[in-house]
């Protein structure tokens, strides 16, 4: 079975990266929204259509399954989808539960969209588990133009993180939730300015072992995943791209997907 991926860009690579840790023999087709991007700022009934569309084209493209790998498409349209289509479809959240599972005492930072803080899903999930009241919401919708564009770290990017932090005594938290798949790009520059003793949470692992429940695949043990220059993205071959519609097959936008991978490799385990 194909297993469809997809977000409005770049930021769902991050959980088809971890798919490729834990499910290395799986077929893949990863479609990133390049056209839409951010979904962040869009209306919900813009992100529905976008959503719908995408969803079509990769039933089309053969997709028996799919996952929503974006927080924001999944807190506006995960509902409408399941509802219209009688293939597994799941979504993303932020990690809240696992967070506020896993700490005590001090509080917890979620970073999100706009549109994923605005919306009734992110305040049930948090009704339901954070009975302390731990959790702080912090939108930074910048991230995702940054990451777009593949800027990681650079002084820009610095400055809007440590600006959106500055309202908040750092000191006083023990978990920083990655609300949003383009935010995983950016874990050195939140264990520069949290330090070592701040979790760093995101919801990937977590998503791809509940599409192994659902689908019943075997999972591997965490492969060792190569990068020789000879051979450095061989992994990358069990999966078609898609930008907006557009295979991608070669040229700078194959050379931007293996360099988004190797940041994402990088930064995986911060």
């Amino acid at each position: 079975m194909k297993i469809g991926i997809f977000d409005s860009g770049i930021g769902g690579l991050s959980v088809l990266h971890e798919a490729y840790h834990l499910l290395p023999k799986q077929e893949f087709i990863f479609y990133a929204d390049t056209e839409n991007v951010p979904y962040g700022t869009k209306t919900p009934e813009q992100i529905v259509g976008y959503a719908t569309k995408i969803t079509d084209f990769l039933i089309e493209k053969g997709a028996g399954a799919i996952v929503v790998a974006c927080n924001t498409a999944t807190s506006v349209a995960i509902k409408e989808l399941r509802k219209n289509y009688n293939i597994p479809i799941l979504g993303m959240e932020p990690a809240v539960k696992p967070a506020v599972e896993g700490t005590e005492g001090k509080r917890i930072m979620v970073i999100a969209t706009p549109v994923t803080i605005r919306q009734d899903k992110l305040k049930d999930l948090l009704h339901r588990v954070d009975e302390e009241h731990r959790v702080d919401l912090l939108a930074m919708p910048k991230l995702v133009e940054f990451a777009e564009r593949e800027e990681f770290e650079s002084e820009a990017v610095r400055e809007y993180i440590t600006q959106q932090f500055g309202a908040f005594d750092k000191e006083k938290y023990c978990a920083l939730v990655l609300g949003c798949t383009h935010f995983n790009y950016f874990k050195p520059l939140y264990r520069e300015y949290f330090g070592q003793e701040t979790l760093l949470i995101d919801g990937n692992r977590g998503t791809v072992r509940h599409l192994a429940d659902v689908l019943s695949l075997d999972m591997a043990q965490d492969i060792d995943m190569s990068f020789d220059k000879d051979n450095e993205m061989s992994w990358m071959n069990n999966t078609k791209y898609y930008f907006f519609g557009k295979e991608i097959t070669g040229g700078e936008t194959l050379q931007h997907l293996k360099r988004l991978h190797l940041r994402l490799e990088k930064v995986r385990n911060f």
